[in-house]
């Protein structure tokens, strides 16, 4: 498409976004790029992960069709077991539905889901 260079950020509603981009900042090791009340960015100096509060945000239910995942990020990892730990150490959940083996689906504190994969 004429005139778009790249994709600037994924963006991710949530209820509080300094929170929710310290959790995936120590997830993926990234660092805070920008930080404000209402907005917080980090990167890996090339990739752009954004959170913005939405007042009346409501977390996906999947796989509930009323509130669907709507995105999910899949984050390549060598070790499910050790990848697993840490996400939940740092205060994600292991979703109750599994549908697949090489990959473990977990909500990250704002309810998104997101898979860790091999």
């Amino acid at each position: 498409m004429a005139g778009i260079a790249r994709i600037e950020a994924m963006v991710l509603d949530c209820p509080d976004p300094k929170a929710l981009a310290g959790f995936y900042s120590a997830l993926l090791g990234w660092e805070v790029t920008h930080e404000s009340d209402d907005w917080v960015t980090i990167s890996d100096g090339g990739l752009i992960l954004g959170f913005q509060r939405v007042a009346d945000y409501r977390p996906p239910a999947w796989p509930d069709p009323e509130r669907p995942q709507q995105c999910h990020l899949d984050l390549a990892v060598d070790d499910l077991d050790q990848a697993e730990a840490e996400a939940v150490a740092l205060g994600a959940v292991k979703h109750e539905h599994q549908p697949g083996k090489g990959y473990r689906v977990f909500l990250d504190p704002a309810g998104h889901p997101f898979c860790l994969c091999t």
